[in-house]
């Protein structure tokens, strides 16, 4: 309706553009009224906090998230440290906020154990975690006692801090969920999940409900709680067939490698196992395309946002009926500016 403010919008980079296309794309999404950035941290791709870092450096409002960094892969000390430093870098929004989030997750497999990341107990991990990063960015010190997570009288070694100083780092906390557990835990903990992509809008709905639970638990309710997603979004006006090829390619490679969003995305288990008879990991991109044939149009359609401008805001539109608070576009085509024109101060 035309008295509705526009959508809360984001970008989702992972590392299908050239670097310095993407700082690009980032300064037109942040002129166009675009509200966050969430960078990648998957595979062994590009290091979000290395990407984050030039995206702050090169922008001057937009927030920028990790989307998300794996927690057995630094000491949740030095998280807080990294993510201390960006905040610092990238000063405050003109309403006095962080402009740097952080998205933790627990990775997956086979990447982590192959990497001699264990991923035991990843549940008590992340409230570890998060519990003694959350005490960290107080700039007090901290003393923390877990399984998982040791600190003895630490705290974030400010001295001088810039024109900043050593006040607290008022960063929200964010948790990649896909399963109920770690859902229940983004609503009990955290400022919000960040809900995955390539699932259906039935698979949000009984997400939301999760996170609900875990608000509950705190004290908390649903609309206390912030709900981005990442959506994946092949757009194209002038050629929507190969839009359509190209987000088949990408659900070939989700179904095929990542056990989480195969589950997640309510796939027929034959249609699964055909498609990993093609893609393993790793995979090259030859085999997504040659998986791609395999998967349905209207299985497509129900995991992400694909086709023409229009088609791909009708599909938007339902997962943010659905509960989504931020969709964050992930734009798959080679082409980013279309996606950024399609949704800037869009209101469905």
């Amino acid at each position: 309706m035309a008295d509705q403010p526009p959508v809360r919008m984001g970008l989702y980079l992972q590392d299908k553009h050239p670097i310095d296309y993407e700082i690009e794309m980032v300064r037109y999404a942040e002129e166009r009224g675009f509200a966050e950035i969430w960078q990648a941290d998957t595979r062994l791709a590009r290091d979000c906090v290395v990407m984050m870092s030039a995206l702050l450096a090169n922008t001057s409002r937009i927030r920028i998230g990790s989307g998300v960094l794996p927690i057995y892969t630094r000491n949740p000390a030095v998280i807080a440290a990294s993510w201390s430093t960006m905040w610092e870098l990238a000063g405050l929004t003109p309403d006095g906020g962080s402009r740097v989030m952080l998205g933790l997750g627990a990775w997956w497999e086979p990447i982590a154990g192959r990497v001699g990341a264990g991923r035991r107990k990843p549940l008590t991990a992340m409230r570890e975690n998060i519990e003694a990063i959350r005490a960290l960015f107080t700039m007090d010190e901290v003393s923390y006692e877990g399984e998982f997570v040791h600190l003895d009288r630490v705290r974030l070694d400010v001295a001088y801090g810039g024109g900043l100083g050593p006040q607290p780092r008022d960063i929200p906390i964010y948790l990649g969920a896909t399963g109920p557990k770690m859902l229940e835990l983004s609503g009990e903990i955290c400022d919000g999940p960040v809900l995955n992509y390539v699932v259906s809008t039935d698979y949000i709905r009984s997400a939301v409900e999760r996170v609900a639970a875990g608000a509950a638990r705190a004290g908390r309710t649903i609309d206390d709680v912030d709900r981005p997603e990442l959506l994946v979004c092949a757009l194209s006006d002038d050629d929507p067939d190969e839009a359509m090829l190209i987000g088949k390619s990408l659900v070939a490679y989700y179904l095929g490698t990542e056990p989480h969003i195969r589950e997640a995305s309510g796939a027929d288990p034959e249609l699964v196992e055909r498609v990993q008879e093609i893609v393993g990991w790793p995979a090259t991109e030859a085999d997504y395309r040659r998986a791609a044939h395999l998967i349905p149009d209207d299985l497509t359609r129900s995991l992400m946002a694909v086709g023409t401008t229009a088609e791909c805001r009708e599909a938007v539109a339902a997962y943010v009926d659905a509960g989504v608070t931020c969709p964050i576009l992930y734009p798959i085509m080679d082409d980013i500016r279309p996606v950024i024109d399609g949704f800037a101060g869009w209101t469905p």
